[in-house]
């Protein structure tokens, strides 16, 4: 029986990065993430959010790129798999788990000194901003030493945005 175990998210950054390393030198990083999610109640005619928080694990270059780049309030694109963390709470002797997200790819949405930008939620964010994905690796993990992340516009060769109607927006 075949199985898939994927995860996408688009969220607001719940605290700064805290990169520490394991004995064997890799970085790993732990981030929170807040996930929101908009929708219209018609029983009471408003319209309602719901946050989601998220834990995230990321390893090796990504997790020292997070931890050079990001910020709390940022804004983050991550992709990974789900996985279970199970332990015995040294207090009580209990048994202990819990569901968090492994970090496979991860891009940095907005600009360098954004918090994430206005709308919020997975549908808004900062369109005008920049998008950022993490360094390109040669074959040893590490970006180029001339790496500089690519500047977005949003926009088509009149350089206007998806809501002026120019560019392809893939959604």
């Amino acid at each position: 029986m075949a199985s898939f175990n994927r995860v996408i998210l688009l969220g607001n950054l719940t605290r700064d990065p805290q990169v520490r390393y394991t004995p064997s030198g890799t970085a790993v990083a732990d981030i929170g993430l807040a996930v929101n999610r908009t929708w219209f109640d018609k029983q009471t005619n408003q319209r309602r959010e719901d946050v989601t928080f998220v834990d995230v694990t990321l390893w090796g270059r990504t997790a020292e790129v997070a931890g050079e780049y990001l910020s709390k309030g940022r804004q983050v694109l991550i992709e990974g798999r789900l996985h279970l963390d199970s332990w015995q709470d040294k207090e009580t002797g209990q048994n202990r788990s819990k569901l968090k997200v492994v970090a496979e790819q991860m891009t940095m949405v907005g600009g360098r000194g954004e918090s994430g930008g206005g709308g919020g939620g997975a549908g808004g964010g900062s369109r005008g901003g920049s998008q950022q994905q993490a360094p390109a690796r040669d074959d040893f993990g590490a970006p180029p030493d001339d790496y500089s992340p690519p500047d977005y516009d949003g926009g088509g060769p009149d350089g206007g945005g998806p809501e002026q109607g120019g560019g392809d927006v893939p959604f």
